[in-house]
């Protein structure tokens, strides 16, 4: 006998999850997310978030506080780091249409904190930490989920389950779907230091994306911090690549001679899938749980959030105005499409231009940088696109 009932129950309470669960409690929705780990993870995974994401964050009054933990960076960079010529980007160009013309640098474990916390205030929302989603099957009233707390179990009937609950999905295993893709042969080195690397590298912004044929970098500033990453040898073991001779001869070239302590160390692989559905019967996927790609623009989590979004719109119409299924077809349509049509496809875009061979390969990718930022029509298509408001226009067309 169910002892919980509710009308959406969401597996996974970070980011993508938890605006999910405040948004549909700002719709009326009963919303129960629950998270199986008793924190968030604080080690900048996702710092992130664009002037697109933030429109959506201000409609639930969480814009402003991040804001104020993080760095406006209306400014980023592409760069060739041997010659050191680069090309600045400038959203304040394309302010008419974005209400935040920056990206915000705020790591991702402020936004869930700020949302969680919210949670308990909003009459129709629960918020449960340290609770696993453990099994799920449908019925035909709902979704009848087993959660697991304490070693203790509780059957929740829902109208639908929605996992946001990461790569791993327990969700996307219950519904049977494919996680269909490929894992980078190389492994990504991830840094963080207090070290002002501004003071050297003086003309460079707080985004910065830097290409070279031996070893790419990204520089990114958040409050107090530089994070870094450059690609690591599959070959070696991460130990070695994370020793602190490894972790000096990355800085040794950036800052030359100049000794760095770190506060971060980390080894990821990468991976760039997507579900082979988005939804199946009443459980949905969003997030990580749905498509997973490299960092190289930022668009993980933020296109995590655009996915809920877009989906607790096609909830409510279901719930609230008795919308058909379809509603959620299209749902699948519309982000699963612009999740391989944009996402994924400029994302591994924007890794081959900053590990682009050397000699004609080379100078034929920055001429092709160099005519994007020097023309005033093409610039500001890419800075639309690259602020994720053209992928959203591009999936409302999808019918």
């Amino acid at each position: 006998m169910c002892v919980r009932e509710t009308e959406v129950l969401i597996a996974g309470g970070g980011p993508v999850g938890a605006i999910g669960a405040v948004r549909l409690a700002s719709m009326g929705i009963d919303v129960l997310c629950c998270e199986q780990t008793e924190s968030f993870a604080s080690d900048l995974r996702a710092s992130t978030i664009h002037a697109a994401t933030l429109e959506m964050l201000d409609a639930v009054d969480a814009a402003e506080p991040l804001i104020a933990k993080g760095l406006k960076a209306p400014v980023y960079q592409w760069r060739d780091r041997r010659s050191g010529e680069h090309y600045d980007f400038d959203l304040g160009e394309v302010a008419d249409v974005a209400r935040f013309p920056f990206r915000l640098q705020c790591p991702q474990h402020h936004m869930a904190g700020l949302l969680t916390q919210t949670l308990p205030s909003m009459a129709n929302a629960e918020m449960r930490f340290g609770t696993k989603l453990i099994s799920a099957h449908e019925d035909a009233e709902g979704v009848v989920a087993t959660l697991e707390k304490d070693g203790r179990t509780e059957e929740v009937r829902a109208k639908f389950l929605v996992g946001a609950d990461g790569s791993h999905s327990t969700v996307r295993k219950l519904m049977g779907v494919d996680f269909e893709g490929f894992t980078y042969e190389e492994k990504f080195v991830s840094v963080s230091t207090a070290h002002p690397i501004e003071e050297t590298m003086r003309d460079i912004a707080l985004v910065n994306y830097i290409a070279d044929p031996e070893e790419w970098l990204v520089l990114l500033a958040v409050p107090g911090l530089w994070r870094i990453l450059v690609p690591g040898d599959k070959a070696v073991s991460d130990e070695e690549l994370l020793r602190d001779e490894a972790i000096a001869d990355i800085f040794a070239r950036i800052v030359p001679g100049t000794p760095v302590e770190t506060t971060f160390r980390k080894i990821y692989r990468v991976h760039q899938r997507v579900a082979s559905l988005f939804h199946k019967g009443r459980m949905l996927l969003v997030g990580d749980a749905a498509h997973i790609n490299n960092p190289l623009g930022g668009f993980g989590m933020n296109s995590g959030i655009h996915d809920v979004w877009n989906l607790a719109d096609k909830l409510w119409s279901v719930l609230r105005q008795d919308g058909d299924s379809e509603q959620l077809a299209l749902f699948d349509r519309q982000r699963r499409g612009i999740t391989k049509a944009f996402i994924q496809a400029q994302s591994i875009e924007n890794k081959a231009f900053m590990e682009h061979a050397p000699g004609e390969a080379h100078a034929a990718r920055l001429a092709r940088m160099a005519g994007i930022a020097n023309d005033p029509v093409k610039r500001r298509e890419y800075l639309l696109k690259q602020a994720m408001f053209q992928s959203l226009a591009d999936a409302e067309k999808i019918a």
